[in-house]
């Protein structure tokens, strides 16, 4: 869960700001788009299997 404490004087702004940062931060986002549909297994394994050989081509080995 992100929140954000907020600091005196600090603008509504700067408040969303960091707000936004730490929902990036925590990958609340990416996730909540992943769930959003049903996705069996399977699919998931060859999500992953995909991603990985994208990641190994990408960092040359």
């Amino acid at each position: 869960m992100a929140f954000v404490t907020l600091r005196e004087g600090e603008p509504p702004e700067a408040i969303v700001g960091r707000f936004r940062a730490a929902v990036t931060r925590n990958g609340i986002l990416k996730e909540h788009k992943d769930r959003r549909f049903f996705r069996s297994k399977g699919e998931k394994a060859r999500l992953a299997a995909r991603r990985s050989a994208r990641r190994r081509r990408r960092s040359g080995v």
